[in-house]
């Protein structure tokens, strides 16, 4: 039996691109396309992951009207998407919620484009999700990435996505779709 897989999008501590710690916004493209994509690889909750109150605001708005109002009724899709999206303060009050509904801690996982220590294949990753022992919370970081030694207390960083070329700068939407079918797609490679 695999193990549960949440999913977190990361807005504070994340760095900019002069390395200070800063708090990002929300994005409606983020909440929208990472739900269903989510939703579609089975993903038991997508948390978006941020504690300025205007800005959870904004989030509560949108998966309202998906939810509840009138998006509900023009894309029922949508709101099937949305079933499993939560907005939660902190990285740790995320952790907490996957402790409460699993009865056991989460692995945490996130991704970087730099290899640390605890880095993990993706291979290794998807057999640690296999084994289902503990579920696991998947961290996406969003601005240049979650703050050093915030990444150091993760149980495992994934490795980087590399494409073909020099450039390495996905867009986190992209990065999750990438990176949840590496983990809970089918094994096409094996047929």
């Amino acid at each position: 039996m695999s193990a549960s897989l949440y999913i977190g999008l990361v807005h504070y501590p994340i760095y900019n691109k002069r390395e200070e710690i800063v708090t990002t916004a929300i994005t409606n493209f983020d909440i929208h396309d990472i739900a269903r994509t989510a939703r579609t690889y089975d993903v038991k909750q997508y948390f978006v992951i941020h504690h300025i109150e205007s800005q959870v605001n904004l989030a509560q708005e949108i998966i309202d009207h998906w939810r509840n109002g009138f998006g509900s009724q023009y894309n029922p899709d949508r709101r099937e998407a949305f079933r499993i999206l939560e907005i939660c303060p902190s990285i740790e009050q995320a952790a907490a919620a996957v402790e409460q509904l699993e009865g056991i801690a989460p692995y945490i996982v996130t991704t970087d484009a730099r290899k640390y220590a605890n880095t993990i294949s993706y291979p290794a990753m998807r057999q640690v999700i296999n084994q289902g022992e503990r579920p696991v919370l998947l961290l996406f970081g969003t601005g240049w990435g979650i703050e050093q030694s915030v990444m150091e207390k993760f149980d495992y960083i994934l490795e980087p996505i590399y494409g073909p070329g020099d450039y390495n700068h996905l867009p986190v939407r992209s990065a999750v779709a990438i990176i949840l079918d590496r983990l809970q797609g089918e094994a096409w490679w094996q047929s």
